[in-house]
């Protein structure tokens, strides 16, 4: 039992590491070619980044749905939305010291984060989620991409300034950015496969559901792409990219993350999720809302948020 069980660990490990390092790729390397293809920074932003820092959780999820296991898509949706919050929200603040959220953020993106996140828990709360409410997510992310976009980009000289660039660039896609596009595909197929099949026979021999591995391990191995964000942007003093990334990741994960795996077969939630998971969900996204409002989350603000986590940890199994 015990090699069985350090066998599967260690398969997730790397299955794990081969899913985020190919999503990183793919994202790399998709921006590339959307560049080159003259396609305009905004869709850049909220189609292919916001893609590739959630294409572990989707993939995950859709394997996982695939496999019969439709109980780890919302643990992985909540739980990595929760540590986008707590965690990578914490971790900057710590690091910035102090992270100033700037005022278009708090006017469009905290408010659509709110709305999204109470129809994600609506849904949740009778323990299944349906196509039908699959398809309420899935609009709910068209009206955020639309609503983004003329807020964002409401005058036409941010597009002239780009025209003007694409055209004095004129580059043709090498082969090897289609070729790196595939094979990162292929590598996020295969660690979302594996990583699935891993928290399976791992919660299979410690008798443990597998919807606790995935809001817990699994949310926080997805949510690293988050992080690597996060992180150079602070190097950067980018720090609206911080706030920016933790909002769209998370209206993405809850959106997008949890609509395709519903067109497949309904997603039963486990009570776990529910009745642990769904509040500390709640308490994050308010703590999140009032330091967005301030204007500036500090680093004791991160630390508390840390604090949460570890809590939130402690009641999953059940230490607190």
């Amino acid at each position: 039992m015990t090699l069985e069980l350090v066998k599967w660990f260690l398969v997730f490990a790397l299955a794990l590491f081969v899913l985020i390092k190919s999503a990183d790729f793919f994202t790399e390397y998709s921006e590339k070619l959307g560049k080159i293809l003259n396609v305009p920074q905004f869709i850049i932003g909220v189609t292919i980044i916001a893609l590739g820092t959630s294409l572990p959780e989707l993939m995950t999820s859709i394997i996982a749905t695939l496999r019969d296991e439709t109980a780890i898509v919302s643990a992985n949706v909540v739980g990595s939305n929760i540590a986008n919050i707590l965690l990578i929200g914490g971790f900057s603040s710590i690091l910035a010291g102090t992270i100033a959220v700037e005022k278009s953020l708090i006017k469009i993106d905290l408010p659509l984060l709110i709305g999204v996140t109470a129809i994600l828990i609506t849904t949740l709360w009778d323990g299944q989620f349906t196509f039908l409410e699959g398809i309420i997510m899935l609009l709910t992310y068209g009206i955020y991409v639309i609503y983004n976009y003329n807020e964002h980009n409401s005058t036409k000289e941010k597009f002239s300034e780009m025209a003007k660039h694409t055209m004095e660039k004129k580059e043709k896609p090498s082969p090897k950015i289609f070729l790196v596009i595939v094979l990162s595909c292929v590598g996020i197929f295969l660690g979302a496969d594996y990583t699935v099949k891993a928290v399976t026979e791992i919660s299979s021999i410690l008798n443990i559901a597998s919807a606790a591995i995935a809001v817990s391990t699994i949310a926080i191995g997805t949510s690293l792409p988050e992080l690597f964000v996060s992180y150079k942007a602070i190097k950067k003093k980018n720090f609206e990219l911080v706030v920016g990334n933790i909002i769209g990741s998370n209206i993405f994960n809850a959106t997008i993350v949890m609509a395709i795996p519903s067109f497949i077969s309904p997603l039963y939630v486990q009570s776990s999720i529910i009745n642990i998971a769904v509040p500390f969900l709640i308490i994050a996204t308010i703590l999140f809302a009032f330091s967005g409002i301030e204007r500036k989350i500090f680093s004791f603000e991160g630390a508390l948020y840390g604090l949460i986590y570890l809590i939130f940890i402690g009641q999953l199994y059940n230490f607190i």
